[in-house]
């Protein structure tokens, strides 16, 4: 699916810095682009990554304020980038995405410890809420 906001639009930030910094993992590249498109149009930083492997690598390195990942297929691909992100940090946000939600990865995906597990796609405005609700609240737990 392709982006609906055009790719040159401007991100608002907030005195000049990104609001949130997020690390979006998917193995879609439109899908990964349309996201990207939507987190950086509304302020965000955003570092994509099109493997799971590179986004476990990442957050070995550089920690987000917010993962997004994919939860890939049947086999729940994602689960090793949400295992890394909990294990850094038990109160980073991370919110697992799916094409099509299946029980046993949702039920998975929450006793690991991501904050929700949505089907693909997500509508930007509800997308960006729950980013900013989670954030502020792991830099309040934290």
């Amino acid at each position: 699916m392709a982006p609906d906001m055009p790719s040159h639009a401007v991100a608002k930030t907030v005195c000049g810095k990104p609001k949130f910094r997020v690390l979006l993992v998917d193995d879609d590249p439109r899908d990964l682009e349309y996201y990207s498109v939507i987190l950086r149009t509304r302020g965000c930083e955003v570092v994509s990554c099109a493997s799971y492997s590179e986004a476990a690598a990442r957050l070995g390195s550089d920690v987000p304020d917010f993962v997004i990942v994919n939860q890939g297929g049947p086999g729940f691909e994602g689960r090793a980038v949400l295992k890394k992100a909990i294990e850094i940090d038990r109160y980073m946000p991370t919110l697992v995405l799916a094409r099509c939600v299946q029980m046993k990865s949702y039920i998975e995906a929450i006793q690991l410890g991501a904050i929700d597990y949505l089907e693909k796609h997500v509508d930007p405005a509800e997308l960006l809420r729950i980013i900013e609700t989670h954030v502020r609240a792991s830099s309040r737990a934290a």
